[in-house]
């Protein structure tokens, strides 16, 4: 009776399992075509020939299924930046900057509309739950291990960051932020870093909404300069 019952659990947890995929599949496509503001739970059980209700209990609302789009996109973009860095030898600095931000950049025009979600305009009536604040950082971890290993070994240039003065508000900012995700790397290299990691997002995000249109096209060129100018700036050999 045991072996049958737990036969009969698992074949209905991959039942579930792959119809919840489906639903978080047809809920992207819809993205696509109409965007966050445009998606219910209602279109989307009516894509897949499902009633309403069923679909309910898969996500109980528009929001605990952005919810759910929102945590598989950081942790995709971030599983891409820690694949990238991590085939790379760990004193090799520089190369695994670049890495990481080159599979950022990848990632994002891969998949424009996630990207959009997690790092464009808000949608309007929904705030993201603290649950999906572990996802958001891992990329940005990538970044802390960078540093860290850095500051621990001979890839780092930038003594003359060291002790940089910073305002106390944002010294205590950046103090929290080193925690979080560089613990132990001076306050000067990690505002630098945050400095240079939110320009490769502004980038990123000029390229895919169209602000390079006519002017830097195709925009890989000035990408890869500006990651090795950024790398410069923070202090990495």
């Amino acid at each position: 009776m045991t072996t049958t019952h737990s036969a009969s659990r698992t074949a209905r947890e991959r039942a579930r399992a792959e119809l919840t995929r489906e639903i978080k599949g047809e809920a992207r496509r819809q993205l696509a075509a109409s965007g966050a503001q445009g998606l219910s739970l209602r279109s989307v059980a009516r894509e897949l020939g499902m009633v309403s209700s069923a679909l309910y209990r898969y996500f109980r609302s528009r929001d605990e299924l952005l919810t759910a789009l929102i945590i598989d996109a950081y942790e995709a973009l971030g599983a891409a930046a820690e694949t990238a860095s991590s085939t790379l030898p760990a004193a090799d600095i520089r190369g695994r900057w670049r890495a990481a931000c080159t599979a950022i950049r990848d990632w994002a025009l891969a998949n424009p509309h996630e990207y959009a979600l997690i790092y464009g305009s808000p949608v309007p009536g929904y705030q993201a739950p603290q649950v999906t604040v572990a996802s958001a950082v891992r990329v940005v971890r990538v970044m802390g291990s960078i540093l860290a290993d850095a500051e621990a070994g001979t890839g780092h240039a930038g003594a003359q960051h060291r002790k940089e003065p910073l305002p106390a508000e944002l010294a205590q900012q950046v103090a929290i932020v080193a925690e979080a995700i560089a613990p132990g790397v001076d306050g000067g290299v990690l505002t630098r870093a945050l400095i240079a990691w939110t320009q490769l997002f502004g980038m990123i995000s000029f390229e895919l909404f169209g602000q390079f249109v006519g002017a830097l096209e195709p925009a890989g060129p000035f990408f890869g300069y500006t990651v090795e100018r950024m790398a410069d700036y923070v202090g990495l050999r």
